[in-house]
């Protein structure tokens, strides 16, 4: 699936005027509150009709205002999900999935038991969405919207009305869906964390106009995007394979190009690939190699760039063996320890930095009992 997105339009005294090309995957429209993110998707779905522009979804145009084409929203084929789970209050689960299939071509099939296996919502049937957690609700919204069997699937912020508890017990069903329901998914989110652990391509929005497009990874590394995408949250993504668990201590240990990590035990198989977000602010760094140190991750690598002073802060990007790693530190301790690009280092992490939350399965697909097994 190619999304293909070029339109201007104005609301009010906000200026939209954005362009990108996105492929297959879940693609995450990422910007600050306010920055028209929403307005973006509301525009693929059909729900504004921009004042100039062009929409397609591979060969299919959905808007075009040279040509005066304006596909109306219901014949679109796009599956949305809002911040709220918008569920008939009246209906049972069951009810309100069967209300998506409804707009489902009469050709395709239901796939009713596979969407309720896929989101683990069985027990859940015969209840009515008030004594639903609203974690379990979004999980109906979304298997309502994939029963409508569309040709893609948009997300508006489908988290930020949860608790932390329900995003962690949300966000293993979002990778699921990524990974398994071979749906293309756009993905609007304010969220470092979120779009780390989910996206494969970014979409970076800024004033109504797209800043970067590009892989994940990408975006994440280039700190002359940290004002917009978050100092705060800052961090680098770096895929490794889960090499063997020391059942003594409790850890378990992931291979990457960088070296061998160590992190609090993972319930994962061996073998299982991981996506392991490593926060600037958890890297410290040292000219020779420490020894007597408490942190159980010391990786070799060497200063790539360093990033323009934010008062005190200035941000470090290290290549460790072809992995990227960013250091988060004071003007003063890159002064005192002569850092430059090219500057031999070692990057440390304590272990205990590197939580669960820090992890996410491949981006890449998988299938069966690796799926489950990735959930952690």
């Amino acid at each position: 699936m190619t999304l293909a997105v070029d339109i201007s339009h104005r609301l009010g005294n906000f200026p939209l005027d954005a362009r990108f090309e996105t492929a297959n995957g879940l693609v995450a429209l990422l910007g600050r509150s306010g920055s028209g993110k929403t307005s973006i998707i509301n525009t693929i779905a059909g729900l504004i009709n921009p004042d100039h522009g062009r929409v397609t979804v591979d060969d299919v145009v959905l808007i075009d205002t040279a040509r005066r084409i304006f596909i109306p929203p219901h014949r679109r084929r796009i599956g949305y999900v809002f911040q709220e789970g918008r569920l008939f209050p009246h209906l049972t689960v069951h009810q309100n999935l069967l209300y998506g299939r409804w707009f489902a071509p009469r050709e395709a099939g239901t796939d009713f038991d596979s969407v309720v296996e896929l989101l683990g919502i069985g027990a859940l049937l015969d209840r009515r969405p008030g004594r639903l957690s609203g974690g379990e609700k979004q999980r109906v919204a979304i298997g309502r919207a994939l029963l409508a069997k569309p040709r893609l699937l948009l997300m508006d912020e489908p988290l930020a009305s949860l608790d932390e508890a329900r995003k962690a017990e949300i966000l293993p069903y979002i990778e699921r869906l990524r990974d398994q329901a071979r749906v293309p998914i756009v993905y609007v989110s304010h969220s470092i964390a979120e779009v780390a652990r989910l996206a494969s391509t970014v979409v970076l929005v800024s004033d109504g106009k797209v800043a970067a497009v590009g892989p994940t990874a990408q975006i994440m590394h280039r700190l002359d995007l940290f004002p917009l995408t978050g100092r705060a949250e800052a961090g680098a993504l770096v895929e490794a394979t889960v090499e063997r668990h020391d059942e003594q201590f409790g850890l378990t240990e992931l291979r990457s190009h960088a070296g061998l990590w160590k992190l609090p035990r993972l319930d994962v198989p061996i073998g299982v690939h991981l996506r392991l977000r490593v926060r600037a602010r958890d890297v410290m760094i040292a000219k020779s190699a420490p020894s007597d140190l408490s942190a159980l991750n010391v990786l070799p690598g060497r200063v790539s760039d360093i990033g323009s002073p934010h008062g005190a802060i200035v941000e470090v990007r290290l290549d460790c063996a072809g992995d990227v790693l960013i250091a988060r530190l004071t003007r003063y301790s890159i002064e005192r320890l002569g850092l430059a690009p090219g500057t031999p280092v070692y990057a440390l992490i304590k272990s205990v930095a590197l939580d669960r939350r820090s992890l996410s399965g491949p981006i890449r697909g998988i299938s069966g009992a690796d799926a489950a097994a990735d959930e952690v």
